[in-house]
């Protein structure tokens, strides 16, 4: 397609000629005598290139502009320094000169309009890598990711990248080539040290190493290519560092082994920026690696104590069986009775073995907690009731060590829906927790309340509060945790596992309720159950 030229001057000689002049060189020419006349041409499209003369030539246009001079006359030259791609020549002009000057400016802006095109068009590749490279944790890939997208996007015949032995990223090598090429060895850097120091060379000057040969000027002086590049003769390369803080990490090689080729400052600008991010990925990459494999160690930790609890449970429980079947047999033997002494010997016994049944039982809770919990048996029943089993069965515990244990049931006595067995097993904990920490003479109160909220469902509130040592406030996030016991607990030679709260929160939780503690030191702790009393309770661990 021929050129389009749009030619503006009022002195009609002038532009004959130049028109004249355009169309002999093969230009499609409009002309314009004022400038008016030059609104209504640009209206019906843009030019190639606008010869005006200096007179018009304030009009903004995207287009290339020739302006008609006179060079004697300060005020039209200075009309050329207007914004946008513009020349000027002397008026008359000289045919040739006017050809070559349009036609120059035509090429100035199709290269310019070219190169931005590449560029964008580069832009969006390595966009599209750089998008590729944040989409996934895998080290390999992020790799495989980077060396191939370089060398499709550059049009190189070989990409190699490489980091080297630091802690902050894995060790991995990834290259690409093309089909014609046989890949290179994976141990293409003999000397790692020398790759490490041209990386930290190049990074330290924030370079990016382009070549011919073995060496390029730097910032700072020669950079050495590393011997293993230069031998495979590339005849353009670029060797970029991949680094965080003040050191590398890594090093991306790109060459082109037939033909030279000039790296752009935007290229190399782009490339710098992919090898960026592919630092940045690998650096989470590996911290993330480390952070599955600590996750693994600790699931293989919890269920290795997981197993070995259930196995001491196993063990444990069948002499313990054995123990207090012969203690019974003893107690209830009427034929030959043992004396008093001994009955109170017996009777310590059997608490104790008692004691003992209670823990492994926490234990065997423990042990399947997250592994093999049993379903809910959700039946209903009256709260209430549950709570005056369980403060019958501790009064005696209780008053041995002269602590008032004193039930306030709720006035509506209410029937809740969920596993009576597992809930006795909470409030029994709750309260004998209250009947350890409580010294002599104090009281605990087991209270009962029901209510509905706003949004129409109903709850029990059950709260077991007591006149014991306290827990301090810094611990109290800790007591659900399991095997921890507060640090007056220990001070205090108070039995137990510190495994009794967290059971008691995982039965809570099952039940779609929730357990809370308040506490302060020397005046006592309160721990509050709040249960559905509708049959939503989950029945999932």
């Amino acid at each position: 397609m021929p050129y389009l030229a749009v030619v503006a001057d009022p002195d009609a000689g002038r532009r004959g000629f130049t028109a004249a002049t355009l169309e002999a060189a093969g230009f499609m020419v409009r002309t314009a005598g004022s400038a008016a006349g030059l609104t209504a041409l640009l209206g019906d499209g843009e030019p190639s290139v606008l010869v005006l003369d200096s007179s018009l030539s304030d009009v903004d246009v995207s287009a290339p502009v020739l302006v008609l001079v006179d060079l004697d006359s300060p005020a039209e030259v200075k009309a050329v320094e207007h914004a946008g791609v513009r020349d000027c020549v002397a008026k008359p002009p000289a045919a040739k000169e006017l050809v070559h000057r349009a036609t120059a400016l035509i090429n100035l802006v199709s290269r310019r309009t070219e190169a931005r095109q590449e560029a964008e068009t580069l832009r969006e590749r390595l966009r599209q890598v750089s998008a590729a490279i944040r989409g996934t944790n895998d080290p390999q890939q992020i790799a495989d990711f980077v060396v191939k997208g370089f060398g499709e996007t550059f049009g190189a015949d070989r990409v190699w990248l490489t980091t080297f032995d630091d802690y902050r990223v894995p060790l991995i090598t990834a290259q690409w080539h093309r089909s014609r090429l046989a890949p290179l060895p994976a141990t293409l850097f003999a000397d790692a040290e020398q790759a490490r120091t041209a990386a930290d060379l190049l990074w330290a000057q924030s370079e990016s190493l382009t070549a011919e040969g073995a060496f390029v000027q730097g910032g700072s002086g020669d950079v050495a290519q590393p011997a293993e590049l230069a031998a495979l003769g590339a005849a353009a390369s670029v060797a970029v560092p991949m680094g965080e803080g003040s050191s590398s990490l890594g090093i991306i090689w790109i060459a082109l082994l037939d033909s030279p080729r000039e790296w752009s400052r935007t290229e190399l600008g782009l490339i710098q920026h992919v090898a960026g991010n592919a630092a940045h990925g690998l650096i989470q990459s590996h911290l993330i690696t480390s952070q599955q494999q600590v996750v693994k160690q600790l699931q293989q930790l919890d269920k290795a104590k997981t197993d070995f609890l259930a196995t001491v449970n196993h063990e444990l429980r069948t002499p313990l069986t054995s123990i207090m079947a012969y203690l019974d047999m003893i107690q209830e033997n009427t034929s030959d009775p043992v004396s008093n002494e001994v009955h109170q010997m017996l009777d310590i016994v059997v608490r104790n073995t008692e004691r003992l049944r209670l823990l492994i039982e926490d234990m065997l809770s423990v042990s399947r907690n997250g592994h093999e919990l049993s379903p809910l048996q959700l039946t209903p029943f009256r709260l209430d009731r549950t709570l005056e089993i369980v403060t019958a069965a501790l009064t005696p515990l209780a008053k041995l060590q002269n602590v008032t244990i004193l039930l306030a049931p709720s006035a509506d006595n209410p029937e809740i829906m969920a596993d009576e067995v597992q809930l006795q097993q909470v409030f029994t904990n709750l309260v004998s927790n209250a009947i350890k920490f409580t010294p002599s003479g104090g009281r605990i109160d087991v209270t009962s309340v029901s209510c509905t909220e706003t949004d129409g469902t109903r709850w029990a509130t059950v709260s077991v509060s007591d006149t014991g040592m306290g827990i301090s406030s810094d611990e109290i996030a800790h007591v659900f945790t399991r095997f921890y016991r507060a640090s007056n607990a220990m001070s205090g030679a108070v039995p137990g596992t510190g495994l009794g709260l967290a059971i008691t929160q995982d039965i809570v939780d099952r039940h779609g309720g929730r357990i809370d503690v308040a506490s302060e030191l020397g005046l006592g702790t309160t721990v509050t159950v709040k249960l559905p009393l509708a049959a939503h309770a989950s029945q999932n661990p």
